[in-house]
């Protein structure tokens, strides 16, 4: 696979119930460090709660569709990378591929090259029917041309970061992904779950799922510093 320009536009997809504002910080970070443009999907909870169903997915990545050919046009590589974030990133799999769903055919592989997944459910036990049929049709890295990147965090939940709903919350949520209350995660989603299986590789130190979750999480800047210069440089090893 040729190499993946660092710098070329990034569009940025937000995980459940999250609207877009709170990844704005984010994308202001990613252009401040050299990247021709970053956008956010717009999407709100009320967009949210309709992907329980398929044609809400539809919704969702027919937005993320139009601004993938938008920003196409700004970068010098005709490329873009794609961040999701918790659901996002599991949705962002099916985006790239070209197999048809809900009466589209996406196939995002060949308008992206590199897919970056923070906290994202991709392998659980118990699996909402959507995201299962993900895992299922499209597992591992499936897109050949695609430099995927996978971020898990590990939240100490005696930690001042841990906020009281991750120490009343986490351990309920790491059973119902993955059978066991007993492991690793982020406050929502187990370290096991967010490795996708055969990507490029990253655990977080004391880092939340989400704002809710703890003070100190994907998105914040101290956390951004570590993350986003091992996920555009597939030489540095974790």
């Amino acid at each position: 696979m040729p190499p993946v320009d660092p710098n070329q536009p990034v569009i940025i997809l937000g995980g459940f119930l999250i609207t877009e504002e709170a990844y704005e910080p984010m994308a202001d970070w990613l252009t401040g460090q050299g990247v021709i443009d970053a956008e956010v999907v717009p999407v709100s909870r009320y967009d949210w709660l309709l992907t329980s169903w398929g044609f809400g997915w539809r919704r969702v990545l027919d937005r993320v569709d139009a601004l993938v050919r938008e920003l196409q046009s700004k970068s010098p590589t005709g490329r873009v990378t794609l961040i999701g974030h918790s659901s996002g990133g599991v949705m962002l799999r099916l985006y790239l591929s070209d197999q048809p769903f809900q009466g589209r055919c996406y196939g995002g592989s060949s308008r992206c090259d590199r897919l970056i997944t923070l906290g994202s459910p991709h392998q659980a036990v118990r699996a909402t029917p959507l995201r299962a049929m993900v895992d299922r049709c499209f597992p591992g890295c499936h897109e050949a041309g695609v430099d995927y990147v996978a971020i898990a965090a590990e939240l100490d939940l005696e930690s001042a970061n841990a906020s009281s709903f991750s120490r009343r919350s986490a351990k309920g949520s790491y059973r119902s992904i993955t059978g066991s209350k007993d492991v690793a995660g982020d406050g929502l989603v187990p370290v096991d779950s967010a490795l996708l299986r055969g990507a490029r590789q990253l655990t977080l130190p004391d880092t939340a799922h989400g704002g809710l979750f703890g003070s100190t999480w994907y998105a914040t800047a101290a956390r951004l510093e570590h993350w986003w210069p091992f996920a555009v440089d597939d030489s540095i090893n974790p």
